[in-house]
């Protein structure tokens, strides 16, 4: 059993990483910038180092300042939370190399997974249907114009570094390729610095399915179903549920199996997610990520199981304390995420909270780090909290959301609760009839400056 865990984040997962590990029993650690000293994390751990300026990069992205700080408070593993460090390879090879434990998958499927081309033959090798496009890397644009002949128009050009939408483009027609092409590696370039593309069918009207697994790492992996997070805006999630309120248990079960398989036969370890794009009945792989990610609360309400403390168990080496004929689905839930920007452009707008209060009752919990008089620090991201709510069907709760957004205050910055009041009322989200594309036609609709 491990007696200390550092905490390499900040925020939200960093307090909830916090939590899990006070009811094991665990010391925490918590590693702050000097921009986040009054932060929540750092109040509520056991011991808090300072790692360095605000800049992430001169921080929370300073892995010799992590090791130190695990060497000075004797803490002997790091749990990465998600973002930063968390699917950052060399970085678990550094950790592993000073004798402590990443809470999280090896190096090497990190590594596997981190590249899109890798994982996309990996996963077609392990039996995961895959998007029709590319083997691999498109040098030419010669090369692209043939293949987008090949596969059928619309094509999407992604990079295979990518991410958050970044070096990704669509060409409708074969008209649209050479500019689609030359942008997309223009953009990779500048934000990876690589700029190797590949190319897919580009699906019309699919929706965003991701699979949660989890595995020992020695060969056993469960699914823990499916989330639904297809109400997206710039390729960044808004609101995710689960179940999905399109897929049927045949579907679930079926898709299930294969993921679960796929990360047994590489001994996975802990938790990830393969993500899917869903359309007609079909799944097609996109990415796999080898971390906890930020909607994994749904899951855990749906399930009645807690992630975190068993990532932190299977990092100790025992076995998971779920079978997959433990995991049955009960009920419904809806997580929606909070930032502090201002609508409707979204432009973020950090500030001093004048008053905060969560909201309460069955069935509602809210994942945040704010209290009065806290300042959020205009250095990172702008999701200040996460309001998730479970029902024993989506009506219940899409209702307890409706009256938990109610009751939430946040004064002293603009957030985006405005928008999920406006959201619950629209027709297709009540009735869950909704794609990847919808969020940002209803907003160019709906939300104009």
């Amino acid at each position: 059993m491990f007696d200390k865990i550092l905490v390499a984040n900040r925020g939200e997962i960093a307090l909830r990483v916090i939590r899990a590990a006070r009811e094991m029993g665990i010391h925490t650690v918590a590693v702050h910038s000097t921009a986040d000293a009054d932060a929540m994390h750092v109040r509520m751990a056991d011991e808090s180092v300072c790692i360095g300026p605000p800049s992430s990069s001169e921080s929370y992205l300073s892995i010799p300042a992590i090791i130190a700080a695990c060497e000075v408070t004797g803490a002997q593993a790091i749990h990465p939370g998600y973002g930063f460090l968390s699917e950052n390879a060399n970085f678990v090879q550094i950790v592993e190399d000073h004798g402590l434990t990443f809470i999280g998958p090896t190096a090497e499927h990190i590594r596997v997974m981190g590249d899109k081309i890798t994982a996309k033959d990996t996963m077609k090798a392990l039996g995961v249907p895959c998007v029709p496009g590319s083997d691999g890397g498109v040098p030419t644009l010669d090369e692209a114009r043939r293949l987008g002949g090949e596969i059928g128009y619309p094509v999407i050009i992604k990079a295979t570094a990518g991410g958050g939408g970044r070096g990704m483009k669509v060409a409708e027609t074969a008209a649209d390729m050479e500019k689609a092409f030359m942008t997309a590696r223009s953009e990779s370039k500048a934000a990876f610095g690589n700029d190797e593309v590949y190319i897919e069918k580009y699906l019309q009207k699919p929706r965003h399915i991701e699979i949660q697994v989890f595995g020992d790492g020695k060969g056993r992996a469960v699914h823990l179903g499916e989330r639904d997070c297809s109400l997206q805006r710039r390729h960044q999630k808004v609101l995710e549920e689960a179940p999905g309120p399109c897929i049927t248990e045949e579907e679930r079960a079926r898709i299930g199996k294969i993921c679960a398989e796929a990360v047994a036969a590489i001994n996975y370890t802990g938790a990830g997610t393969i993500e899917f794009l869903y359309e007609d009945g079909e799944f097609y792989f996109i990415e796999m990520n080898t971390r906890l990610q930020v909607e994994h609360p749904v899951t855990e309400a749906i399930f009645g199981v807690d992630l975190v403390q068993e990532q932190i168990r299977v990092a100790e080496g025992h076995p998971m304390s779920f079978t997959q004929e433990d995991l049955v689905i009960n009920g419904h839930a809806i997580e929606v995420r909070i930032n502090a920007e201002k609508l409707p452009d979204f432009a973020p707008r950090p500030g001093r909270i004048t008053q905060f209060h969560a909201p309460g009752g069955l069935g509602v919990r809210i994942d945040s780090a704010l209290y009065d008089g806290y300042t959020i620090p205009p250095y990172y991201d702008s999701l200040i909290g996460k309001l998730i709510v479970h029902g024993r069907d989506r009506n219940a709760a899409l209702t307890r959301l409706s009256r938990a957004l109610g009751e939430l205050i946040v004064d002293g910055v603009d957030t985006t609760v405005p928008l999920f009041h406006a959201l619950l009322q629209e027709p297709d989200i009540q009735s869950g009839n909704y794609n990847i594309h919808w969020l940002e036609k209803w907003l160019a609709t709906n939300l104009q400056g």
